[in-house]
């Protein structure tokens, strides 16, 4: 009784006067009228009740923890030919500070002297690193990914960008008031009905025990007990799926979300670069130039010498041991390998007037990518063009969050607008906001709280501000315990983005459950209500009714428990193992698809006896493995996945597409056949041959994407849902 008064006392003090005050009267009512066992029933109903809502309602603290160890103490200060370390505060404008390799830069400045090389990753979230020349402007916070500089510092610690950040997470955080408890929505008007019922009753009788009977069965079980398991239930099959949601006022709000704004390096790229071309000088072999690229690379730890050494050995390359290594910080490495001077890196000059170099470059800068040349003897001998490219399962998890509830996905990126754009465009993105800073972020963050219910996914410390200031903040926790998981409602404890739609699927069927069980049990409770006033439901008998309401509405919430039925695909570990196979697959002939354009290129710039040959090599690759591959796929993987997929419309539109590829593989075969006979291409042959050549490469391309995101993405999805089983 003491505890029951207490929390109806702190309810009403917070102004929130809901469904316990119901609770605490009929209580009151049953001592008075001496019916204990109906009271004794509500008390262990109300701290049942209690105990499940704070089980499913505790929030964690959006602590700072991650930002604040990020955050450097000291400052390495140059007075003369003297250094000593000082307190950061101590740090003031026009100060010539010093910045080791690997030190976090304490406060904003520009450079001096040397050019430095700088890891933005925790302000920008791009994943590569940048040179600053002497004199540009550099933020705190920043990591110095190359040699010592100095820095000229333009502001103190409090007034520098990385201070900023800390100050926006703690004022995003605490703007944002608790969540309304879904039963006390409810109780707003159900409280106002059962006391003009109870008072009614009393009035029409006389009797206080028909008021108190009235109280008993109007003790909404259905809001107490069965709102809160259905949202305990939503949370607990969420963890299986990988997904942590701090509390159950989070899972309803993401039930009503109806706007998704995202970060874009990281939660719908990879966040890391990795190669998506080889280009080779005409007397050079691709394959080699990467060997001997990533044989140099081998001891370096730029992220994009990392991303070519993966590239090779993923393409089973056999790798040399390097020697004389040398590292340019900002240019590059120079190594001998086999016996020949190897460079990779930024030696662009080397190659200008090179017709295939000045194509590489072009092409570089249309798809977005960092350009490595690779210098071999003094002579350039090809390119090797990297991107952070899209997350596979990027494209069919946004399908799934539209299908959800989303009508507005909009994308926040520190990155330029060019990349930004071009990702919007391919996943069919509402609106981009570009080059954004954290404060840029909260901004329109804020902006689209004034649409609707706010869903903000990121996965950096720049992102943390925006986590705390949306209605709910999503974290891509897979890389450890950022500060962006710490300012976040959701984790999302894996590095797949559809595990958001999964989230997003869990909510609204939990809180469709929760709402349908509390309003059944209402419906329930005011016909009891109705017979408790006219006499013919005393108290005791009144509570267990009640209690029997309370069992069925509770065995309704625990459905939650399940999940949607509908929400998922199940497939045969045969499919499983198939998709699996012909994604592997993939992976070995992404490469080979790169031949079709080599050849066009050649026979573009003379149809000779070798852009004859590249042909051959072409038409022998569609006959002895792209076309049996594809066959292989509508033949057996495509009937496979009909069931699952609930017909074999959902892939007739590929089997449409494996038509055209076998259309223009036989146009090529047709056009070698009367090569040969003729002893080289003609020139009435040369433009239709090129269309076949680059057209079945844009298909092939644009096919094996289509393929990944929509089929292959399956596999992976069932892999992680069967180890949570």
């Amino acid at each position: 009784m003491p505890a029951a008064l207490t929390w109806a006392a702190l309810a009403m003090r917070a102004g929130r006067v809901g469904v316990d005050l119901i609770a605490v009267l009929s209580l009151i009512g049953t001592l008075l009228v001496h019916e204990y066992l109906a009271g004794a029933l509500i008390g262990v109903m109300l701290a049942g009740g209690r105990a499940l809502e704070a089980a499913a309602e505790h929030r964690a603290s959006r602590d700072l923890r991650a930002l604040l160890e990020h955050a450097p103490r000291v400052a390495r200060r140059r007075t003369g030919s003297e250094l000593c370390l000082i307190p950061l505060d101590e740090v003031c404008v026009d100060d010539l500070l010093v910045v080791g390799p690997g030190e976090v830069v304490p406060v904003d400045g520009h450079i001096v002297g040397t050019a430095a090389v700088l890891d933005e990753s925790v302000l920008t979230g791009e994943p590569l690193q940048v040179d600053r020349a002497a004199g540009e402007p550099v933020r705190s916070g920043v990591v110095n990914a190359g040699n010592a500089f100095e820095l000229r510092a333009t502001a103190v610690a409090a007034a520098s960008t990385y201070a900023q950040i800390v100050r926006l997470a703690a004022q995003a955080g605490a703007e944002n008031a608790p969540v309304v408890r879904l039963a006390d929505r409810y109780a707003a008007w159900f409280l106002p009905v059962t006391l003009l019922v109870a008072g009614a009753a009393w009035l029409a009788s006389g009797s206080p025990v028909r008021a108190v009977a009235v109280l008993v069965v109007a003790t909404p079980c259905p809001l107490l007990l069965a709102a809160p398991v259905a949202i305990v239930s939503g949370l607990s099959r969420a963890s299986r799926h990988n997904v942590l949601i701090r509390g159950g006022g989070a899972l309803e709000t993401l039930g009503r979300a109806t706007t998704l704004v995202m970060d874009k390096t990281g939660t719908l790229t990879v966040g890391c670069p990795v190669v998506i071309d080889v280009t080779s000088a005409p007397d050079r072999d691709a394959a080699e130039v990467l060997r001997l690229a990533a044989s140099a690379d081998q001891s370096s730890s730029h992220v994009l010498a990392q991303a070519i050494v993966t590239e090779a050995r993923t393409r089973g390359l056999q790798l040399s041991l390097p020697a004389d290594v040398t590292e340019e910080t900002g240019r590059g490495v120079t190594a001998t390998v086999d016996d020949h001077s190897i460079r990779v890196g930024k030696f662009a000059d080397a190659a200008a007037d090179l017709g295939w170099a000045r194509a590489a470059v072009n092409r570089a800068r249309l798809d977005n990518a960092a350009i490595a040349w690779v210098v071999v003897d003094g002579h350039p001998a090809g390119t090797v063009l990297l991107c952070d490219p899209l997350r596979r399962d990027a494209s069919r998890t946004l399908r799934r969050l539209r299908a959800a509830g989303l009508d507005r996905l909009v994308m926040l990126t520190g990155d330029r607008s060019e990349p930004a754009k071009e990702v919007a465009t391919v996943l069919g993105i509402d609106e981009v906001y570009a080059e954004q800073d954290p404060a840029d972020k909260v901004a329109a963050v804020r902006s689209e709280k004034e649409r609707g219910i706010t869903v903000m996914v990121g996965d950096g410390v720049n992102d943390a501000p925006a986590l705390a200031a949306a209605h709910v903040g999503v974290a891509m926790g897979a890389r450890g315990a950022t500060a962006s998981s710490e300012a976040a409602d959701i984790v999302l404890t894996t590095g797949q983005l559809e595990r958001l739609a999964d989230a997003m699927n869990i909510a609204r069927w939990s809180r469709h459950i929760a709402v349908q069980s509390a309003t059944v049990g209402m419906g329930l409770s005011l016909v009891a209500m109705t017979v408790a006033s006219i006499g013919w439901l005393p108290p005791a008998p009144g509570a267990l009714l009640q209690e029997g309401i309370d069992v069925a509405v509770i065995l309704n919430a625990l459905r939650a428990l399940r999940g949607n039925p509908g929400d998922t695909v199940d497939l045969p570990a045969h499919t499983e193992q198939m998709l699996r196979r012909f994604d592997a697959e993939h992976d070995e002939m992404r490469d080979a698809v790169g031949t079709l354009r080599a050849a066009a290129d050649r026979l573009a710039t003379a149809s000779d006896l070798v852009a004859l040959q590249a042909v051959e090599r072409v038409h022998a690759l569609l006959t002895h493995r792209i076309l049996p591959h594809e066959q292989a796929e509508e033949t057996q993987l495509y009937p496979a996945l009909a069931f699952p997929l609930g017909s074999r419309e959902a892939t007739a539109t590929m089997s449409r597409t494996h038509a055209e590829i076998h259309r223009l593989s036989s146009r090529i075969g047709a056009h070698v056949s009367l090569a040969k006979e003729r002893g080289a291409i003609d020139a009435d042959q040369v433009g239709d041959l090129l269309a076949c050549l680059y057209g079945l490469y844009a298909l092939l391309r644009l096919h094996f994407v289509q393929e990944e995101e929509n089929y292959f993405t399956l596999a992976e999805a069932e892999t992680h849902s069967a180890a949570k089983t």
